[in-house]
């Protein structure tokens, strides 16, 4: 039986400054094989690597990964301690701020577009249902490579 998916493309802002903003689209991703997380995966034109070297090609999109909850709960309130913090904004938006050595992103998406995500995610996996999808010895072989 194949493994319940979600993928959803949206747009987002990038913004740039406070007059500057960039239109992208951001596919995001959830898997019933990894239920606590979600994905976010950006063209590669936004990555500071995007051209690649002869040692390392490029990447063909940016992906990052953070807790199903953590996107959750950044609908209602601030939500985040690490490198990815979600929090409502004006309006019927969603800030979501990246943060990595390179610097920090701060996206705007349309709440429900995320709200519609989740829902998705949450037929896929219903929440408190997780420990049911989790495979443990695969996460582990992964983990050690």
């Amino acid at each position: 039986m194949p493994t319940p998916a979600v993928e959803q493309a949206v747009e987002a802002r990038l913004v740039l400054s406070t007059r500057r903003s960039a239109l992208l689209r951001v596919t995001l991703r959830y898997r019933a094989d990894d239920p606590l997380a979600v994905r976010m995966l950006f063209p590669a034109e936004y990555s500071l690597d995007a051209t690649g070297t002869e040692e390392q090609p490029a990447r063909p999109e940016v992906t990052w990964v953070f807790a199903r909850q953590l996107l959750a709960a950044g609908l209602a309130g601030p939500a985040g301690i690490g490198d990815v913090h979600v929090r409502p904004a004006l309006g019927p938006h969603t800030m979501v701020e990246l943060r990595a050595a390179e610097g920090v992103a701060l996206l705007r998406f349309d709440t429900p577009d995320l709200r519609h995500f989740l829902r998705l995610s949450f037929r896929a996996v219903p929440e408190g249902e997780e420990h049911h999808h989790l495979d443990a010895d695969r996460a582990l072989a992964e983990l050690l490579g």
